[in-house]
């Protein structure tokens, strides 16, 4: 992954720095074993795991180490 500071949020618009990795997959399209990230910022968190969540696809949120 890249330096952490260069990393930011996923939410359409957002120029926060991540924070948090939401790993997760469309079961219709990739391999159970397969993990797709989006990358949010404090502000996004909730909104883009709820996002994923609600189409059975999070799962998981880890916090970026730096």
């Amino acid at each position: 992954m890249s330096d952490a500071s260069e990393l930011t949020c996923s939410a359409k618009g957002c120029q926060r720095a991540a924070r948090w990795q939401l790993l997760w997959n469309n079961p219709k399209i990739h391999t159970p074993d397969r993990r797709k990230t989006w990358l949010a910022c404090d502000e996004h968190r909730e909104y883009l795991s709820k996002f994923l969540d609600a189409r059975g696809f999070l799962k998981d949120t880890e916090e970026i180490s730096v």
